[in-house]
């Protein structure tokens, strides 16, 4: 999984993210055009937080492409 996230870009984790969970998990949040990898790690929180087992592998690869993007 860990080479699959780094070939991922965050930002597209992070579009994946919204239109996926955007209902069950990410309601409270705004979804950016140009997010920063700060903005993605808060998504990557609340899907830790809200969302269920797949979001929550979800938010492990955004992690591990905003580390990889650094």
């Amino acid at each position: 999984m860990g080479t699959e996230a780094a070939q991922l870009d965050y930002m597209d984790l992070y579009r994946e993210a919204f239109a996926k969970y955007r209902a069950h998990a990410l309601w409270f949040m705004r979804r950016l055009e140009e997010p920063t990898p700060a903005d993605a790690l808060a998504v990557a929180r609340a899907l830790r937080v809200e969302g269920d087992l797949p979001a929550r592998r979800l938010a492990e690869q955004i992690e591990l492409a905003c580390h990889a993007a650094h």
